[in-house]
């Protein structure tokens, strides 16, 4: 497992609440987010991805109707996997569809996500309805130490 998504109403509260419990690094991701109306913010130490509407947004963004109708908890579960591409293909002969999909450029990486990262690829998908949450099939690569 590479991290859990965790869909929440106050953004800052819950991060100082995990920061408090696991002794997370908390790195914004807003650039990520922001096409989804959430803001967003990853603790890659702890595997754990904070998500809450943008102002304005609290009704139409990507966790609005997850809030409302389950309140905050665990939206989505990202699996680590080695080849992104045939772990959705084979996702794809199972049923499952792709909702969204990103592959980070080195450059997206190095200049939003600290550069921590040599590939940064995930496939989210349809798979509430089977699974009671999101799966997202995650590809990130570290960089490899000088």
């Amino acid at each position: 497992m590479n991290r859990v998504m965790i869909a929440v109403h106050d953004l800052e509260k819950a991060k100082q609440q995990y920061t408090d419990l696991l002794g997370a690094t908390f790195f914004d991701a807003n650039w990520t987010g922001e096409p989804f109306g959430i803001s967003v913010s990853i603790a890659w130490d702890a595997g754990i991805e904070l998500c809450s509407p943008l102002p304005g947004r609290e009704k139409d963004s990507a966790v609005s109707q997850f809030l409302a109708h389950r309140g905050e908890g665990v939206m989505s579960i990202f699996f680590g996997v080695d080849d992104g591409d045939a772990a959705m293909k084979r996702a794809s002969e199972l049923g499952y569809g792709c909702v969204n999909s990103l592959d980070y450029t080195q450059e997206e990486i190095d200049q939003h996500l600290e550069g921590l990262f040599s590939r940064y690829q995930e496939f989210n998908l349809d798979s509430y309805a089977r699974c009671g949450f999101a799966v997202s099939l995650a590809r990130i690569d570290d960089k490899p130490k000088p």
